[in-house]
């Protein structure tokens, strides 16, 4: 698995690594049993609803045109992207997909108001949001309105428009509009919401979109691969073409689909990546290559070690003919409550020499699943007299089973597991002085800028100045947000009040890029030369000279 992750991952990661791993791991083992319960319970740190559960339904088609059934998935998909960066926690289309199953209703399925309600109360959702969208000339205007579930209220409808070639802005607009009606005193810009989207090619999300929905399957990989070749570094679509190559048994393909999700665009990254390492070291077990399978593993297990993950770190060791038990040991400490992970362990200390223990898991196996066949014919091989196994060491090693696999990635349960180490995180924020927690979220909001994730670092950016606004990093952050979404003018506001403060390489080269696009060639020399007095060695302050003293002899 790529070893970058994105920064809200590198902070659970950081948490997990501070806390040690017994106690992650039995926080893993509490998010399993309390769910969603500990989803609902998080502080609302930086976040527009931290724990409320979003439903966004398919949109309506109001153009009647069929060739634009793709934007009523397009719509949700976008939304749930924008919801979540504010800190909601939307349902993903396939929750979607199979309450509607649980309910006896198809995929393509019409809500009206009251079987969405049903809908949302089954997916146990506080907010849904039903909406249409039409045409007008080359253009597109979406509407929306935000369903209440508890108090069965319906607000006010919202709308945006745009040309058709700017649809995910569009709907990026709309998301900042319902947003603010979820919660009025959300501060991050629309510019923001809008810029989460951008460079993301319309032709190859609708590539993508057909590519998920699609009933045939050829369809849906004639669809994604064309999606990956128009926007190569759009991870979703990797994800799911990883998928579909997965579920065919193309496990070659699948590797290196799953390979490229959250690989060069970081706006991508996230639990889905994990997902991804998950199922790329599965398709590098079925396709042999046991030590890649190993690396991609471990690269998921240092973000969170799960029970599966670590279980098939341990099975990628043992087939390369090494030693495994302290993986499965980590396994069977994470869930002792599953079977596989026993066995698991009782082979491989019957492999390395251990007997007696390798007995004692075995039966712990069949304690927890009595009729476990093979279980059952190990155990009794296992208890024969010595004497009758003279056969030869060599059979007996042979007529030993492998370590299992676990095939199934437990997403449910990272995200519960990070969203309670994420409260703890929340806990000790809170414990800190207004202006130490406005500095702490200020250093995470650099990270999600480094990252490209505008709306996330804007985010904690704007908490930390609500914690304290004198601290120069949450206005320095703010104004190199609003420099490339670009509102030149708010940049200059927040590098102005952060110069104020304190004087700083990055506030000094955002006025002078920002200076340098509007001509002001003096004022940014002057900017870039306060930087690298700053720092002499700045390699982005002597670039941005370079440029300047550029424009100045063409000038000349």
């Amino acid at each position: 698995m790529h070893t970058f992750f994105s920064s809200r991952l590198r902070r659970v990661a950081n948490v997990a690594a501070s806390l040690g791993l017994g106690l992650v791991l039995a926080v893993v083992m509490t998010a399993n049993g309390r769910g969603q319960a500990a989803a609902n319970s998080g502080a609302d740190r930086a976040g527009a609803g931290r724990g409320r559960i979003l439903l966004v339904l398919p949109f309506e088609n109001r153009s009647g045109l069929p060739s634009l059934e793709w934007i009523r998935e397009a719509a949700p998909e976008i939304l749930s992207s924008r919801f979540a960066s504010a800190g909601f926690a939307p349902m993903s289309r396939a929750d979607r997909l199979y309450a509607l199953d649980h309910l006896g209703l198809p995929q393509g399925f019409h809500p009206s108001r009251a079987s969405s309600l049903k809908l949302a109360q089954t997916l146990d959702a506080d907010s849904i949001i039903v909406g249409s969208f039409l045409t007008d000339g080359t253009g597109i205007v979406a509407e929306a309105q935000v369903v209440d579930v508890p108090h069965l209220r319906m607000s006010e409808a919202v709308t945006a428009r745009g040309e058709m070639r700017d649809l995910i802005a569009v709907f990026g607009s709309l998301a900042w509009k319902l947003t603010r009606q979820l919660e009025p005193g959300f501060s991050v810009a629309e510019e923001t919401f809008v810029a989460a989207g951008k460079g993301m090619r319309v032709d190859a999300f609708e590539q993508y979109i057909r590519g998920i929905t699609e009933p045939d399957q050829a369809e849906r990989l004639r669809h994604l691969n064309q999606a990956v070749v128009l926007s190569p570094e759009f991870g979703p679509a990797w994800m799911a073409l990883g998928r579909e190559d997965y579920n065919g048994q193309q496990y070659e393909q699948a590797a290196a689909a799953f390979a490229k999700v959250g690989s060069s665009d970081p706006r991508w990254q996230g639990p889905d990546a994990l997902e991804a390492g998950f199922y790329r070291g599965l398709s590098l077990v079925f396709s042999g290559d046991y030590a890649k399978a190993e690396e991609a593993f471990g690269g998921v297990a240092r973000v969170l070690p799960l029970a599966a993950v670590v279980n098939n770190q341990g099975v990628a060791v043992s087939r390369q003919g090494h030693d495994g038990i302290a993986l499965f040991r980590a396994a069977v400490a994470a869930d002792p409550n599953a079977a596989d992970y026993h066995f698991n362990l009782a082979v491989s200390l019957k492999r390395h020499g251990d007997a007696a223990e390798a007995l004692t898991e075995l039966a712990q196996c069949l304690r927890l699943r009595p009729n476990d066949s093979e279980a059952e014919a190990l155990e009794e091989s296992w208890k024969e007299p010595a004497v009758k196994q003279a056969a030869g060491a060599d059979a007996e090693a042979k007529a030993d089973p492998l370590e299992r696999i676990a095939r199934s990635f437990d997403a449910v349960a990272f995200r519960q597991a990070a969203t309670m180490l994420d409260q703890i995180d929340d806990s000790r924020l809170a414990a800190l002085t207004p202006e130490k927690r406005a500095e702490q979220l200020a250093v995470q909001a650099k990270d999600y800028l480094d990252s490209g994730l505008l709306l996330e670092a804007e985010r904690l950016y704007q908490s930390a100045v609500a914690a304290d606004g004198k601290v120069a990093e949450a206005h320095a952050g703010l104004a190199e947000v609003r420099e490339r979404t670009g509102d030149a003018e708010a940049a200059r506001k927040e590098a102005r009040t952060a110069l104020e403060l304190m004087p700083s390489v990055e506030v000094y080269l955002v006025m002078g890029r920002l200076d340098l696009a509007a001509g002001h060639l003096d004022r940014a020399s002057y900017d870039a030369g306060e930087a690298l007095k700053i720092e002499p060695g700045n390699r982005a302050a002597q670039e941005l000279r370079q440029r300047i003293e550029a424009r100045e002899g063409q000038k000349k």
